[in-house]
């Protein structure tokens, strides 16, 4: 009887134990749980020292598509991390995304990241890397001091959407830059004050060029060929974020096209906020993994 009532106890506190949240051996990787995955690979990046991530047996690291092993390619060179860090956290599919600024010999860069975790171990490590203009269009780092307030407002309950919702609202985007015009000709839910920023230029809404302060009117070419992958979905924040290949428009350079990480802050039915990080690469490079590719309708 008294072994039955110390193992009814155990059950009751690992239940409640589960209940707040708290990484669990072999268990779920919850929110805290993710951003410290994004935290242990930032650190041992620029300790240079792969061995110190959870790394999964099959664990799997590209950078701009290439593979790699952990520890090749950036890693050699980075040499400490900037202000800014903006993460996308999927709880559902285990994936730890963000947006950070890192130093690779005391300079600047772009690194889109993203990590794959399952039962708290790295199984999928994918980044690209925008060292300057010439590889990213654009090239406004200096501008990326601190993640924007605005991506992080944690939308209230009745704005709140399903996953579902979030990724079609989102979707909006790739359908809008398909027929090109205005995302208003696809009657993309834009809020008043939306704005998009690609890396770290103000591209649409406040701070924009003449013509461009109203994303949903601004004038934008046609992108036929464009695709993209869902990459992560933020339930808790509502930030859909894609990997989006826009398709040679000859616009940088033959047979080029802009590849991007690109997070849409979704909430109350409406896209409040557009954030990419961008690089130039061959058109339709496979991105190396074996996700979903997606073209508009």
């Amino acid at each position: 009887m008294k072994r039955a009532s110390t193992i009814a106890l155990l059950v009751l506190f690992l239940g409640k134990l589960s209940a707040t949240g708290t990484p669990q051996a072999g268990g779920a990787c919850d929110r805290t749980c993710l951003k410290g995955m994004i935290t242990s690979y930032l650190s041992a990046m620029v300790a240079h020292d792969p061995k110190a991530l959870p790394l999964a047996t099959n664990a799997r690291f590209t950078e701009d598509t290439r593979t790699l092993q952990p520890g090749e390619g950036l890693w050699k060179g980075v040499s400490g991390l900037r202000s800014y860090r903006q993460d996308f956290l999927d709880v559902r599919e285990g994936q730890a995304a963000s947006h950070v600024i890192v130093e690779e010999n005391g300079d600047p860069i772009m690194l889109a990241l993203r990590l794959k975790v399952v039962n708290r171990m790295i199984t999928e490590i994918e980044t690209m890397v925008t060292r300057n203009r010439t590889e990213g269009a654009l090239f406004s780092i200096d501008n990326l001091k601190i993640a924007r307030p605005e991506m992080n407002v944690v939308p209230d309950a009745s704005q709140r959407m399903s996953r579902a919702e979030l990724i079609r609202i989102a979707e909006f985007y790739p359908t809008g830059l398909k027929a090109g015009g205005s995302f208003d000709a696809v009657q993309a839910p834009f809020a008043p004050g939306a704005y998009r920023i690609e890396n770290g230029s103000a591209m649409a809404g406040a701070g924009a060029r003449a013509g461009s302060e109203n994303i949903g009117a601004q004038r934008i070419i046609a992108h036929p060929d464009v695709s993209y992958r869902i990459a992560a979905v933020d339930e808790e924040l509502g930030i859909v974020l894609m990997r989006l290949d826009f398709g040679d428009t000859n616009s940088y350079g033959p047979g080029n096209a802009l590849t991007c990480f690109e997070a849409f802050k979704v909430y109350g039915g409406q896209l409040h906020a557009v954030e990419a990080f961008i690089r130039i690469m061959p058109a339709n490079t496979p991105s190396g993994w074996d996700y979903e590719v997606k073209k508009p309708k």
